[in-house]
């Protein structure tokens, strides 16, 4: 699968097996909040639901990222691709209804009108809806996927007063 090493391998295949885990949970959810007026409120249910709904929506290259200890502005980040504009803005209107069938707040979204580039806040759930070309350009996997750089200390001239 990879040309790496095999640690790097496991890893990944880990991973993969967490996103699938994440995902039947979250079909679960879908599947439940379909059929009865459940409400879910829990941040990791909302995360587990939206990446079931982009799965059900055919997104590609879906890649869930955990940016809490990387930023206030919320606990996931979910980064995924379409394959035109129409499908890109097929992906964000299945989310919404999904999201909506939960009885989840009313997201924010932006870019919905272009469908280049699709951005919903889903408040700890930021979610970035590309077409393939303008997920390359932007790469904001590599900008998020980064690990968190340890606090350095400041010598004392350098010091605030």
């Amino acid at each position: 699968m990879y040309s790496t090493t095999s640690t790097f391998e496991s890893s990944n295949s880990n991973q993969e097996d967490n996103l699938s885990n994440l995902i039947q949970k979250g079909s679960e959810q879908l599947t439940s909040t379909k059929s009865s007026s459940a409400e879910i409120n829990s941040v990791e249910d909302v995360y587990s639901l939206t990446l079931a709904s982009l799965e059900n929506a055919k997104a590609e290259q879906i890649q869930p990222i955990n940016i809490s200890e990387k930023s206030s502005i919320g606990d996931y980040m979910i980064i995924a691709s379409g394959r035109s504009h129409r499908h890109v803005g097929a992906i964000a209107d299945q989310l919404l209804r999904d999201l909506k069938d939960a009885q989840v707040k009313t997201p924010r979204i932006e870019g919905q009108q272009n469908g280049d580039w699709v951005l919903i806040d889903i408040g700890d759930i930021i979610v970035h809806l590309f077409r393939p070309e303008v997920r390359e350009f932007y790469n904001l996997e590599k900008m998020w996927m980064l690990p968190v750089a340890p606090p350095t200390e400041l010598s004392d001239s350098k010091k605030p007063n």
